[in-house]
């Protein structure tokens, strides 16, 4: 492998970012990193980070969406569908995927799709 990745940090960014950064700090909950007034970055994992950046501030403008997947792994898809339900967001019904999953979608803000997937390997619904 020529990259031996440390950590992985996944940037979007944002043209409703003040938006964004209350999606994903307060609804999703996620733990914020490092913030200023024009850039979050929030931890998923010891491995993995996920930052908001505004556009306005930056070079680099938003995708708004467009080819953008998140994709979170979670160990009980059931409970966290019903919390984001619960919190008022609007997932799509969890489903079975072709790859031995279970899946649900929703958007941020700026239209970027989160994807939270289960494995059946590992529980799942019946």
């Amino acid at each position: 492998m020529v990259l031996h990745p440390i950590t992985v940090n996944t940037i979007l960014y944002c043209r409703q970012w003040h938006d964004m950064v209350r999606f994903y700090r307060d609804r999703l909950q996620l733990p914020v990193n490092f913030s200023n007034d024009w850039f979050v970055e929030f931890h998923l994992t010891e491995k993995a980070r996920l930052s908001i950046a505004d556009e306005r501030r930056s070079s680099v403008k938003s995708a708004a969406g467009n080819g953008i997947t998140i994709t979170l792994e979670v160990e009980d898809i059931a409970t966290v569908h019903k919390r984001l339900l619960a919190m008022g967001l609007k997932p799509n019904g969890i489903r079975k995927h072709p790859w031995n999953a279970l899946i649900f979608h929703l958007f941020d803000p700026d239209s970027n799709r989160i994807e939270v997937w289960q494995s059946m390997k590992n529980g799942g619904l019946s």
